[in-house]
């Protein structure tokens, strides 16, 4: 089975910007995939790249096993992307656009599958609405109806609920889990940590152009986060228990590994006279492992990156 996604090397250089440095990554058919990253990272570059509208200076790119410079046809009505900007034509109804986005793809008679896409986007009201009239959620709906009336087998999101209410963002990740599920391949990026912490099985982090990270949700968080005990005392707390925790508001944060670490820990505060008035335990999340990983680990993003080719 080809990989959905492949990119080897690519580079992409603007004027004195090195946008994307010698990237390889493979995204597998089915995957629900994160590529994260700060602003400027490359994400957009790298995602304008897949869909052939910036041309890389080397390495190559492929969807589902069509490369999207030699092949491009194939490679572009097997993607649907999602772009960041609103872009849209101000003369048409939302119905309009839909069916004229099918026939640059040769599609006709696709009115069956795209009121499904009304329907599931919650623009069943609004499909004979001129899209000049569309709030920006609405128009934000209507660029993923775009991205899916020609049914391509890989999704790109590139921020798709950037600046949208939390109804659209229900109904999108209801209805893209539903084609996850189907059998289709998603690639989103977000700044939006806890949805791809939620969403995606498989991180990318890039950084300045180079992938910096790579591994499962479930390996970055174990390998770069930690569950923290967060606690108030009433007294000073011993100097031989502040050695690895931080001080914020009142509030100290001990890092632990294991839920056998905790009673030990509350014992030994205890023994030493402190009063605890409050307690919660916090779970490892995606927002401290990128922090750390910009933050700079080089050598063990290295190596997992390694271990993952």
């Amino acid at each position: 089975m080809s990989a959905a996604i492949r990119i080897q090397q690519v580079s992409k250089r603007f004027g004195a910007t090195q946008a994307l440095d010698r990237i390889d990554l493979e995204v597998r058919q089915g995957e629900f995939f994160g590529l994260l990253g700060p602003n400027g990272a490359g994400k957009t570059t790298l995602i304008s790249a897949l869909a052939g509208l910036v041309r890389a200076d080397t390495g190559s790119l492929a969807v589902m096993g069509h490369d999207v410079q030699s092949d491009y046809r194939a490679a572009r009505r097997h993607l649907g992307v999602v772009p960041q900007e609103l872009v849209f034509d101000p003369f048409f109804t939302v119905r309009e656009s839909l069916t004229i986005q099918s026939g640059y793809f040769g599609i006709r008679d696709n009115d069956n599958w795209i009121d499904e896409i009304l329907e599931n986007l919650g623009l069943a009201s609004k499909a004979n609405a001129n899209m000049r009239m569309l709030s920006g959620g609405m128009k934000r709906r209507v660029l993923v109806a775009q991205a899916l009336v020609h049914r391509p087998p890989v999704i790109v999101l590139d921020e798709p609920t950037a600046g949208v209410d939390v109804e659209l963002r229900q109904t999108l990740w209801h209805f893209i889990r539903r084609l996850n599920e189907a059998g289709h391949t998603i690639v989103l990026t977000t700044h939006y940590l806890e949805e791809a912490e939620n969403l995606c099985t498989r991180i990318a982090m890039l950084k300045a152009g180079r992938l910096v990270a790579l591994d499962t949700t479930e390996n970055l968080l174990r390998r770069f986060s930690a569950h923290s005990l967060r606690l108030r005392t009433g007294g000073v707390m011993p100097e031989q228990l502040t050695c690895d925790a931080a001080e914020s508001g009142g509030w100290w944060s001990m890092p632990f590994d294991g839920f056998d670490e905790v009673e030990p820990l509350l014992a030994r505060i205890r023994a030493a006279g402190c009063g605890i008035d409050d307690l919660e335990i916090g779970k490892p999340d995606l927002e401290e492992v990128f922090v750390r990983v910009m933050q700079g680990q080089p050598a063990e993003t290295n190596e997992l990156n390694a271990e993952l080719r």
